[in-house]
């Protein structure tokens, strides 16, 4: 984990940022000995938004499933999508 001041947020921007970047880890900002910002390339962000957004959806589906919703299993799956392949 890599901790810096907000202070040199200012003084080493391109420093940082080339680190967030190389590395693809976020650095926490502290403001007052405080923790107060993460800063994370975009790329970074935006890997961390879709791992999300694919948790979500698993845990939905598992939801679904434990509710007692009809499952397929995966052989029935590669069956359906191998008929309408070949259609």
């Amino acid at each position: 984990m890599v901790i810096k001041a907000s202070a040199s947020l200012r003084n080493e921007y391109n420093e940082i940022a080339n680190f967030c970047k190389e590395k693809g880890v976020p650095v926490y900002l502290t403001k007052n000995g405080e923790g107060d910002l993460v800063l994370m390339s975009i790329d970074a962000f935006e890997r961390r938004e879709k791992l999300l957004q694919l948790r979500e959806m698993l845990l939905d589906s598992e939801s679904l499933r434990l509710s007692g919703a009809k499952t397929h299993s995966l052989d029935e799956v590669e069956k359906r999508l191998r008929s309408r392949y070949n259609e």
